[in-house]
C-alpha cells in the first residue's frame, strides 16, 4: 500500500502533536515534515519555521494552526498543488472566501470540527428540524475550556448553519440576551458559549416545545477524535479532483 505523505502545519501545537500520535502506527500515510515557529524536533520529522524552507513534497497538508497562517498556507498549496485539510478554527469570511476561492484549484477539506460524532450529530439535527422546525424553539449551548480564544465555536456554527439551511434559511442568531428586554422571537437560534476548566468540547442543541424537550448532545473527552477525523480526511483528500469537501462526503465513503 502506498503511504499518504503528510505535512502537518502547527506541528508542535497539542493538535499537532494529537495528529502525529493518530498517524504513528498507520500504514496508509505518514509525516514527511511540520511547519511551526516552534521547530523543537519530535516523532522522528523535520519541522521547519516557514513553508520556505521545507524541500519536501507531501500529498496533502492537514492544518491545526492559526488564521494568521492561511495566506502563506494556501499560497503554498495553490503554487505546488497540494490537497489542504483545514481544520483551524477562527477564519473571519474573508478568509473563508479566499478558502473557497483556492477550492477551484486545489481540493479543499474544510470542517470547523472533524470529529464523526459531530458530524453524525450536524445530520440528526438537520433530521430533527425538519420535523420540528416552526414548532420548537431551537437553542444551541456549547462548553470549551478556558484557552479558548473564539466565541461561539466554530462548531456551535456549524450546527446553527446546517439547522437554518434546514429552515430555509429564514432564521437568525442570538448571541446574548443579557440587552433584549423582550421575549424570544419564533425566528431565532440561540447560542451560549461556556469556558471553563479543561473541557474538550460539549454540544448541546435543544428543541423546546409546549410542554416537551428534545436535547441532541455531543461530548469529547479528548482531542484524539478530533485528530483521528483529520487523518482521515486527509487520506480521502490525497486522491480527489479540485473542490470543496468536508465530513459528509468522508462519511459517504
Amino acid at each position: 500500500m502506498e503511504q499518504t505523505k503528510i505535512l502537518i502545519t502547527g506541528a508542535n501545537g497539542k493538535m499537532g502533536h494529537a495528529v502525529a500520535a493518530a498517524i504513528e502506527g498507520r500504514d496508509d500515510c505518514m509525516i514527511v515534515a511540520g511547519v511551526d515557529i516552534n521547530t523543537a524536533q519530535y516523532g522522528g520529522f523535520p519541522i521547519y519555521s516557514s513553508f520556505a524552507e521545507c524541500p519536501e513534497k507531501p500529498d496533502v497538508i492537514i492544518d491545526f494552526s492559526n488564521p494568521a497562517l492561511l495566506d502563506d498556507l494556501l499560497s503554498y498549496c495553490l503554487v505546488n498543488g497540494t490537497p489542504a485539510v483545514l481544520a483551524t478554527t477562527g477564519y473571519n469570511e474573508a478568509q473563508i472566501a479566499a478558502i473557497k476561492k483556492a477550492a477551484g484549484q486545489i481540493p479543499v477539506f474544510f470542517s470547523f470540527n472533524m470529529s464523526l460524532g459531530i458530524n453524525l450529530l450536524v445530520q440528526l439535527a438537520k433530521k430533527a428540524t425538519a420535523i420540528l422546525g416552526g414548532q420548537f424553539d431551537i437553542e444551541i449551548v456549547e462548553k470549551h475550556h478556558n484557552q479558548k480564544i473564539d466565541a461561539p465555536s466554530g462548531t456551535a456554527l456549524m450546527l446553527a448553519d446546517a439547522i437554518n439551511e434546514s429552515l430555509g434559511n429564514q432564521y437568525h442568531y442570538v448571541y446574548d440576551r443579557h440587552s433584549k428586554r423582550q421575549k424570544r422571537e419564533k425566528t431565532e437560534i440561540g447560542m451560549h458559549a461556556i469556558r471553563g476548566g479543561t473541557i474538550v468540547g460539549e454540544h448541546d442543541i435543544i428543541f423546546a416545545g409546549h410542554d416537551e424537550v428534545i436535547t441532541l448532545s455531543h461530548s469529547a473527552a479528548s482531542k484524539e477524535v478530533f485528530a483521528v477525523g483529520a487523518v482521515n480526511a486527509a487520506v480521502f483528500l490525497a486522491n480527489q479532483k479540485p473542490g470543496m469537501y468536508d465530513m459528509s462526503q468522508l462519511m459517504a465513503e
